[in-house]
């Protein structure tokens, strides 16, 4: 009989011992997803980092409003304008006010950008040992890894006291850019066969521009890439506690683990496409509608292949329109506003004026076209996601650090989160689950009789 078992028959054991009627969650009042009936999220803690506001609730119903995102009381809105009207980088301004929960002086941010030069590069031999002898396919892959490949270099790796946490980030959200790019890098020559540079940080530059810097062979950009990566980095620096990943973070914080194993948890969440490779999912439907849509300033046939993907007919047949629909968001996502603005003052630059007009049109068109499907009446907007790709192809980012770039950014608001429950919560997150298996006895090894069908 064991000759005849494959890994499939096992699977469809599996499956048939492991569902269940979905209607068990209605019955039992179970939050499916953590999430409330009417698709917010359960209350599961109280923080102070950010706030997602996206509707308000009048007579126990929700009511639609624009979209707010607020680091640390702050509007990422006046955030952005600020950097823009003293035309400075700002994620190091968002990274620290994330971190300490205050807006820095210019001697406070003078320090961080000393403390962000000091740790920028690796531990010696970390990108030899630990990236190029051991090369992945994958760059969020290679992060969780590195992460927790840098517990074996922290001279103080379990200390889980708020100075030493604090340490440990700072040199995490400081080391990872050179790492993402230098695992960038080596999958290039490894998995691509094409030549590839290492380069280092250089002092004094901001976050954005050393990136830039890493990933191109020339090392050159300009002011206004480097300018329009940094706002995509102050964007996807945080947003609010009950995201997957940054949840994931706090809950592995909840239990005393170390903070390089709580930050890997993140990266692995942020991995997964239905949260952190939405932006990859936009831009390759940009291509399928430019294939599929022969005059792009045409609403109605644009909408007509919308639909036609609603339908599963086009597209990757998921009737799906993705970077449109948000958990918290109702008529409006900050972020989008943000990144839509941007990417249409950029796009002729970048020679991607039809790209951005036909994503617009995607924003405009494609809400009618959800609700006529779902009949709930929600409000939908575009979501951060919608922009965010168009604006890495402009800078000739590769699709395959996307989500790299998210984690990177995200790395400050992981931080900011996890101080906060070793401060504040200090009680291991333990949600139930409901059972419903009936009690069975044991059967004798003898005594059993075959539960997988073997062909004969």
């Amino acid at each position: 009989m064991t000759n005849k078992l494959n890994i499939e028959m096992l699977a469809d054991a599996l499956r048939e011992n492991s569902a269940f009627d979905e209607k068990m969650y209605a019955k039992y009042g179970v939050k499916r997803g953590l999430r409330n009936p009417d698709g917010t999220g359960v209350l599961a803690g109280i923080t102070r980092v950010s706030n997602v506001h996206g509707y308000v609730i009048n007579e126990y119903e929700r009511v639609p409003c624009e979209g707010e995102l607020f680091y640390r009381g702050i509007s990422i809105e006046d955030i952005v304008a600020a950097n823009e009207r003293r035309n400075r980088f700002g994620y190091d301004e968002a990274s620290w006010l994330l971190l300490f929960g205050t807006l820095p002086t210019a001697e406070e941010l003078d320090f961080y950008d000393v403390i962000m030069d000091e740790y920028s590069e690796p531990p010696k031999f970390f990108i030899d040992d630990m990236i190029m002898r051991a090369p992945s396919p994958d760059i969020m892959n290679k992060l969780a890894r590195s992460v927790l490949a840098l517990y074996s270099y922290d001279e103080n790796p379990d200390d889980n006291s708020v100075d030493n946490v604090l340490r440990q980030s700072l040199m995490i959200i400081a080391r990872m850019p050179m790492i993402m790019t230098a695992a960038y890098q080596v999958k290039k020559r490894y998995y691509d066969n094409e030549s590839f540079v290492l380069h280092t940080p250089i002092p004094g530059q901001s976050m954005a521009e050393n990136i830039l810097s890493m990933l191109r062979f020339d090392r050159k950009f300009t002011p206004e890439e480097a300018k329009l990566l940094d706002k995509c980095l102050i964007l996807h620096a945080e947003h609010g506690g009950g995201n997957n990943s940054t949840f994931a973070v706090r809950a592995l914080t909840s239990s005393g683990t170390d903070t390089f194993s709580a930050i890997a948890a993140g990266i692995g969440a942020l991995k997964g496409p239905r949260h952190g490779g939405a932006n990859i999912k936009v831009v390759k439907m940009l291509d399928e509608i430019k294939a599929g849509v022969r005059d792009y300033k045409d609403d109605e046939e644009i909408a007509n292949y919308l639909q036609r993907q609603l339908n599963k007919e086009v597209g990757d047949h998921s009737g799906l329109i993705y970077g449109m629909g948000h958990a918290v968001y109702t008529l409006s996502d900050p972020r989008a506003k943000i990144l839509r603005k941007a990417a249409e003052e950029h796009c002729d630059m970048f020679g991607m004026r039809e790209d951005f007009e036909l994503l617009h049109a995607v924003e405009r068109l494609a809400p009618a076209l959800l609700q006529n499907k779902m009949q709930d009446g929600n409000a939908i907007c575009a979501n951060v996601d919608l922009y965010s790709g168009l604006v890495y192809r402009m800078l000739n980012i590769p699709q395959e650090m996307f989500t790299p770039l998210f984690a990177i950014a995200r790395l400050s608001g992981w931080c900011a989160h996890r101080l906060e429950e070793i401060i504040t919560c200090r009680r291991i997150m333990r949600p139930a689950y409901r059972t419903f298996h009936g009690r069975l006895p044991y059967i004798e090894l003898e005594d059993r009789k075959d539960n997988i069908k073997c062909p004969d």
